[in-house]
């Protein structure tokens, strides 16, 4: 392992140059524990990434960027003869070739602002939405500030760069670029925006592919007209001297802006870290948006799909996937999705996964934070690229069949809501228990969801009937198991609301 050290003193303190993080294990690996930048790219052992689903965001963010940085295609043909395996050679060149950018201490630390050691030092849970800091209620020892190793640190510093929490947490009396001028309360990052972006990305069988298939084209990039500066500079190959500098400003129209948003201004430290507000950057309602970010821009006023607890990833499979109708003509698009899953027809892979997650958070007079209702929610579904060749039957007939399962849901939730009104409990408490079957109802049906969408396969109608009965069942259990019926007054009131077989069709929607 390489473990440089370059010691230089300034001003009677010593800088060292340490934990390279080409070298050392830092990355979370599912299955796997730790890995280096190195590692990762230098093949395909490195099957998924772990971590929480901030953490996943994040970190993809930042490999995507390196990739970009090291070999963006010019087209889909150069994408494609490139493959996972070429894009891997060319990433370790390039990071070897910039080896001194990535130390995470030292005179010129990664993604740091030497300059911030005037902020004031905050301790690391600071930072963290789930440690409990200030005046904040402690419930359960997970809202502890955990010890924070090396690797750790790395990692908190990546996840700062986009999904850094508004508030006033961060020292923002630390100004860098002259006249420039801060609130006292911090932006949030632009991963994260006001509740809490849904991120969604293409999976491949390794790590090394997965970034491989979100990689962006130079047509693609100059295509969306989005980024004036077109893929722009590494932020670690040039860094800002402030908020306003004329690098700051071209990271803020660059798709290298998008990958690695420099929003929070850091240094780390033993015992802490000095952070302020960084880049503000413009948002959705400026139709800037992330490649991992889902957009309506049809209208004026652009819609974004956020994280809901209450609604897993899975259930917007649909939503983010109506580019793939024929007569499409408005609705939610990512262009991870949408470019990724375009250029797999040519048989480059024969399946492919989608990935969706984020943070919900809550806000409060310019406070973000995470409250009961919030929380990280992700979820992953596999496709085969068949699937998606020729005409789009087998979309629109998902899509009629989640539609259906919507319609189950709500049944769920009214008849339960019934039942609690018959029995006089109503009000707040009446729809927490409504929600409460709704959500078993789609808990039940989470396991199931990769056989719903190999059934919508032409060759899948008995499946398809079979599965549907099991939903309407699973609608009759989630309605049984939060309506309790051993009393003669609930019986009556279980009775007259549980959902029947003429509620709920326990037939599959037909194409017509």
């Amino acid at each position: 392992m390489n473990k440089r050290r370059l010691a230089e003193k300034k001003g009677g303190n010593v800088t060292e140059n340490r934990y390279n993080l080409l070298d050392e294990a830092w990355i979370p690996i599912a299955d796997m524990g730790k890995a280096g930048l190195l590692r990762v790219f230098g093949g395909r052992e490195c099957r998924a990434l772990g971590g929480t689903a901030v953490q996943k965001i994040a970190m993809l963010k930042l490999l995507i960027a390196i990739a970009q940085a090291a070999a963006t295609p010019q087209d889909t043909q150069e994408w494609a003869a490139m493959g996972p395996d070429g894009l891997g050679k060319r990433c370790i060149l390039y990071l070897e070739q910039w080896r001194d950018a990535f130390w995470l201490y030292g005179d010129k630390p990664f993604l740091q602002m030497p300059a911030c050691a005037k902020a004031e030092l905050r301790p690391y849970g600071t930072a963290m939405p789930q440690v409990a800091s200030g005046n904040t209620t402690l419930l359960t020892h997970l809202q502890l500030e955990p010890i924070m190793s090396d690797a750790s640190r790395a990692l908190l510093l990546v996840e700062q760069m986009g999904f850094g929490l508004g508030g006033k947490k961060t020292d923002n009396s630390v100004i860098l670029s002259r006249g420039y001028a801060k609130g006292k309360s911090a932006k949030p990052g632009p991963s994260v925006c006001h509740m809490g972006l849904l991120h969604s990305f293409l999976l491949g069988d390794s790590i090394l592919e997965t970034v491989w298939l979100n990689l962006l084209t130079r047509e693609s990039i100059a295509d969306i007209r989005q980024w004036e500066e077109g893929l722009g500079t590494a932020p670690w190959e040039k860094m800002p001297e402030g908020e306003d500098c004329p690098i700051a400003r071209a990271l803020k129209a660059s798709l290298m802006g998008r990958l690695v948003p420099l929003s929070r201004f850091c240094l780390l430290r033993e015992d802490g870290l000095h952070y302020t507000e960084g880049l503000v950057h413009p948002d959705y309602q400026e139709r800037m948006v992330d490649p991992s970010a889902a957009a309506d821009k049809t209208k004026n006023k652009v819609k974004m799909l956020w994280v809901n607890p209450e609604k897993r990833p899975w259930r917007q499979l649909t939503a983010l996937l109506s580019f793939l109708e024929a007569e499409h003509g408005s609705g939610f698009e990512c262009l991870n999705l949408k470019q990724g899953i375009r250029r797999l027809s040519d048989g480059c892979v024969e399946q492919f996964g989608i990935w969706s997650g984020g943070l919900k958070v809550s806000s409060n007079a310019g406070e973000q934070y995470v409250s009961g209702a919030d929380d990280c929610i992700e979820s992953e579904t596999w496709l085969e690229v068949r699937l998606l060749s020729g005409d789009d039957d087998w979309f629109i007939l998902l899509k009629k069949q989640m539609e259906q399962l919507e319609k189950m849901g709500t049944v769920v939730y009214g008849a339960t809501r019934g039942y609690f009104s018959d029995l006089k409990v109503q009000g707040k408490q009446g729809d927490a228990h409504a929600a409460e079957a709704s959500g078993l109802f789609w808990q039940l049906v989470e396991p199931t969801f990769q056989e719903l969408i190999q059934a919508c396969d032409g060759d899948g109608k008995e499946q398809l009937a079979h599965l549907m009965g099991t939903y309407a069942g699973f609608a009759d259990t989630a309605f049984d198991e939060s309506c309790p019926h051993g009393t003669a007054r609930q019986f009556e009131a279980w009775a007259r609301h549980r959902p029947g077989f003429g509620m709920v069709s326990r037939k599959p929607q037909s194409l017509s």
